[in-house]
């Protein structure tokens, strides 16, 4: 269980602010909420945005989520209270040492308070970056057929390099990709809303589990978007007959989920 962590990095930026502490960081902007509290199950957790000083000038956002009192509990947990956003910080530690384009940690720590689990992840802000469903990508039509499969290439490949170290998101819809473009044209992808993702053996069931989880929620994409998309992330021009096999088994997911609805 992690204690208390502190990213190098960013320790003289909080102390600098007086922001080096569980508490200073639980009491900061404490009703100045991003995301509302979310109550449930006797527990809340919550999220506010802010910017803070850098000692050489400047400022830079960071994201402050707080929870109490939210649980998950697994084989390795039992007989401990484990607060679900430990779940969340060990997969950004995981996604990172794999080299899986994720949030930059700064802070973490759970704390037993008055009988109350307390928990705090602190992440720097993806500034400069747009979730893949912002309304400049909708509908994905609408871009340049160079941007757009500059854009269905990196995303695809981000996320094939994710499967390919056998971690699945379990979570995957289009704003939990974060996207930046260079104005020189380089993009950059990073995955968030980490806490559901783990890691499975067999590489088959990860990706067709998380690609049917996209295109589920991927409107506005033509039947060719998808098409590209897959092709780019399987890495080929046309598609195999493994590639073939992998397509149907999605589709068939969609379909059987629409025939439900």
């Amino acid at each position: 269980m992690f204690k208390e962590y502190i990213n190098d990095a960013w320790l003289p930026i909080l102390r600098h602010n007086q922001l080096d502490s569980f508490e200073a960081l639980w009491e900061l902007n404490k009703d100045d909420w991003f995301e509302p509290p979310n109550y449930r199950r006797g527990g809340w957790s919550g999220v506010i945005r802010t910017r803070i000083a850098l000692p050489e000038g400047g400022k830079v956002g960071v994201f402050i989520k707080r929870q109490e009192n939210h649980f998950f509990r697994s084989w390795r947990n039992l007989f401990r209270l484990t607060a679900t956003f430990e779940r969340e910080f060990r997969n950004i530690l995981n996604f990172r040492k794999l080299g899986v384009p994720t949030l930059e940690p700064i802070y973490y720590c759970q704390k037993m308070v008055d009988g109350k689990l307390r928990a705090i992840v602190v992440t720097r802000e993806l500034e400069g970056y747009q979730p893949f469903d912002a309304p400049c990508y909708r509908p994905i039509g609408q871009l340049g057929t160079s941007r757009r499969g500059q854009l269905i290439a990196q995303v695809a490949k981000t996320l094939r390099h994710m499967h390919d170290a056998r971690l699945q998101h379990n979570c995957l819809y289009l704003k939990h990709i974060f996207v930046r473009e260079a104005v020189g044209g380089a993009i950059d992808v990073r995955l968030i809303d980490l806490e559901k993702a783990k890691w499975r053996p067999i590489r088959s069931i990860i990706s067709t589990r998380d690609l049917y989880s996209l295109y589920r929620c991927a409107d506005g994409w033509s039947r060719t978007d998808r098409l590209r998309f897959f092709l780019a992330y399987r890495g080929e021009d046309h598609l195999s007959v493994e590639s073939k096999k992998r397509l149907r088994g999605i589709v068939k997911r969609l379909l059987d989920k629409k025939r439900r609805l």
